[in-house]
């Protein structure tokens, strides 16, 4: 299978941090995401979907508390990307492809699939294999990993 280069690898990282920022953004804060609901309503329907329902107080709690922590996590990866985490947010992007998986089987949810693709690709992406370093490979120390770019 082919490789990247752990300068490629931590890129990619970046890229994808820099999408999340973009596409979660809207879901941090309740004003923002109340701007967004009525978007994502009419482009499910654009779709074929159903109606999405309305959203209660806690609804937008969650929302605006998983927009948060998302938004932080990407600042993370954007600012400061390793090998490390990418691999764990690969992971996450698997765990939350299940999630939408599920959202997709209980019907009229065409929507999801424009957060599924994405977040399918990005996974594939940063669990795709990594090129030793030179400095790891002229080694003797078995383990070395390289995985904090400056």
């Amino acid at each position: 299978m082919p490789t990247v280069t752990l300068s490629t690898y931590l890129r990619i990282t970046r890229a994808s941090a820099l999408f999340d920022i973009l596409v979660v953004a809207p879901f941090a804060t309740p004003w923002s995401f109340l701007l967004l609901y009525p978007q994502l309503n009419a482009l499910n329907l654009w779709l074929g979907g159903s109606m999405l329902p309305p959203f209660a107080g806690i609804h937008v709690l969650i929302t605006c508390l998983m927009g948060s922590l998302v938004l932080l996590w990407s600042v993370r990866r954007l600012l400061e990307p390793s090998l490390a985490l990418g691999r764990y947010d690969g992971a996450g992007r698997f765990l939350f492809a299940t999630w939408m998986l599920w959202a997709l089987v209980q019907g009229g949810l065409p929507l999801v699939w424009l957060f599924l693709v994405p977040e399918l690709l990005w996974g594939v992406a940063q669990w795709w294999p990594v090129a030793p370093s030179r400095t790891a490979q002229r080694s003797n120390r078995p383990g070395l990993k390289l995985v904090h770019a400056s």
